[in-house]
């Protein structure tokens, strides 16, 4: 465990200056094909830095963050594109975490000050001193008159200043330490349960941890993010499940990348028909399973059996189906209350995930490896506070 952190910080600092190299060499090297080619070499470094770490669990979140998301947003910025590129006149501090960490930053959603409406109010009141100039009655600003401005324009409040924890993280931590307990009983537990287990095992354990990593992003950034997750049990159907709730990160870094290059391509072989949008979410969902399948392979080191690529195509071709469906009864009155909808959409995707997603878990033993994990950790903790408890006692 110890040489693991030790690769883990030379992985990450490896990580940081590729991301510097690719920051300065944008400052002058013009968008397009020829910072695509000074890019290429981080690229395929990213690809490679996951395979320096033993862990399971540090690995995949590196292949996750780095490999993949770091990777799909420096391809943007290639091209002057997607969430690097949305300021250009980013700082390095700035650049750096945004390029490293699974974070998307929330757009001000309130809009601009409207200059010409500015310009009404200040000709107005301008009309009216020098009236009042002319008759003898100028006078100089008031508190009053400030406060008036005031209500106005008002200056915009983030409600979520001060962030705090989330209480649902909160729950789902707590959630998350008894899954973990409920595991000494699994020699009880029939195994069809012990699935539904690992199933919220990796949902919980991808929350948490994306959501770790937003607070640190978020204390570096002092800004507030998109969310990450938008509580997936609550689908009611397979395009709200991939689309608005399931991990928005890989959906908001797929979008620009792989839905629209492929959509755009789309309209102008069959042109604006309605169904030219479904070649463009095929393509998202095999990338996303092409993606998952090194993502695996940089935890088990095993060579791909496809089983996450056929998941993710079966899920495309249904997903298509769905859009189809919707389509053809968009002009009548009958829908399936949200209660069935939503659970044959979450049945599907648990029952899918049993068939072709958690076999490729046990194919390299990520369960008893991660409990082996869990064990170390605990141990390195009880060493770390042991020497303080003696103390005290």
């Amino acid at each position: 465990m110890d040489g693991d952190m030790i690769n883990l910080l030379k992985v990450w600092l490896s990580v940081c200056l590729c991301v510097c190299y690719c920051y300065a060499t944008a400052k002058f090297v013009p968008k397009g094909l020829t910072r695509l080619i000074c890019f290429l070499p981080i690229v395929c470094i990213f690809l490679y830095l996951p395979l320096l770490i033993s862990s399971i669990h540090l690995a995949g979140n590196t292949s996750f963050f780095v490999s993949w998301l770091a990777n799909f947003k420096l391809l943007l910025f290639a091209f002057g594109k997607g969430p690097l590129a949305s300021d250009p006149s980013i700082s390095l501090a700035r650049f750096v975490p945004l390029a490293c960490l699974p974070i998307k930053i929330q757009q001000n959603k309130n809009p601009p000050p409207n200059p010409l409406a500015k310009h009404k109010k200040t000709t107005k009141s301008e009309g009216i001193q020098s009236v009042q100039k002319q008759n003898g009655q100028s006078k100089e600003n008031t508190p009053a008159d400030h406060q008036n401005k005031d209500k106005e324009n008002p200056i915009p409040q983030d409600p979520k200043v001060g962030h705090k924890i989330p209480l649902n993280h909160v729950i789902k931590a707590l959630l998350f330490g008894i899954l973990l307990r409920a595991y000494d009983y699994s020699d009880r537990i029939p195994p069809y349960a012990m699935w539904v287990l690992y199933s919220l095992h990796i949902y919980l354990f991808l929350e948490l941890v994306l959501a770790v990593a937003a607070a640190l992003a978020r204390t570096l950034l002092a800004t507030e993010l998109e969310p990450q997750f938008n509580e997936p049990y609550l689908s009611t159907s397979l395009q709200e499940f991939w689309g608005r709730r399931w991990n928005l990160m890989v959906t908001g870094i797929l979008r620009p990348t792989v839905y629209e290059p492929t959509l755009g391509f789309s309209r102008r072989v069959v042109g604006r028909r309605w169904w030219a949008p479904l070649p463009a979410v095929l393509a998202t969902f095999l990338v996303s399973g092409l993606m998952h399948e090194i993502v695996f392979y940089h935890m088990g080191r095993m060579p791909p059996t496809w089983g996450l690529t056929c998941f993710f195509l079966l899920h495309g071709v249904c997903l298509t189906v769905e859009i189809g469906l919707k389509r053809a009864m968009s002009t009548g009155r009958w829908r399936l209350p949200r209660l069935v909808s939503g659970g044959l959409s979450v049945g599907f995707v648990m029952v899918t995930s049993f068939w072709l997603f958690l076999p490729q878990f046990f194919r390299f033993r990520a369960e008893i490896k991660a409990f082996e994990e869990y064990a170390a950790v605990g141990e390195c903790f009880r060493n770390l506070i042991s020497p303080f408890v003696s103390r005290v006692g």
